[in-house]
């Protein structure tokens, strides 16, 4: 039996977006969440945040001066806004939120953003662990590390990680 419209599952509010300058997580939540009221929907329960930053050290555990990451426009932000809403299908959540960055990152700067609204904290939470790793491991940015002046291409994603055992 097709669904009706009142069986259909509700729409996902998603934001994804790239950005070259560094971006204040803080201030990012809150302009999100501020554009979410704005509609005049009744605000989930529930939200799950990630904010990871760039590491002081490389894979190799030298200091690390920056990170540089450099993407396909278009293309990247295209896969994101797909990874995002394909995780989003898997768990029942009413909005989701990416902010990524590009270019030079320096140590200690926020890399990624992700948030996620649900009406319970159990599904908030899944999806936003879920959709950082895939982001992690199947997003097409090319990363060099600079460290003492030289920068060296890192071959290969960030390794999956099981987002139910990690």
């Amino acid at each position: 039996m097709p669904p009706t419209a009142s069986s259909a599952a509700p729409a996902v509010s998603m934001s994804v977006s790239l950005h070259p300058d560094p971006i204040d997580p803080c201030q990012q939540l809150e302009q999100w969440q501020a554009q979410l009221q704005s509609g005049g929907a009744e605000q989930p329960a529930a939200t799950s945040l990630f904010i990871g930053r760039v590491r002081g050290s490389t894979a190799a555990g030298a200091p690390l001066d920056a990170l540089e990451l450099e993407h396909y426009p278009g293309m990247t932000e295209g896969q994101l806004q797909r990874l995002t809403a394909a995780c989003a299908r898997r768990h029942p959540v009413a909005a989701v939120m990416v902010r990524h960055r590009t270019g030079l990152v320096l140590c200690g700067d926020a890399i990624i953003v992700v948030a996620v609204m649900a009406d319970r904290s159990g599904p908030a939470q899944r999806c936003c662990q879920e959709l950082l790793e895939t982001i992690k491991h199947d997003a097409p940015f090319w990363k060099r590390e600079w460290s003492s002046g030289m920068g060296e291409w890192l071959l290969g994603h960030t390794e999956l990680t099981n987002a139910t055992t990690a």
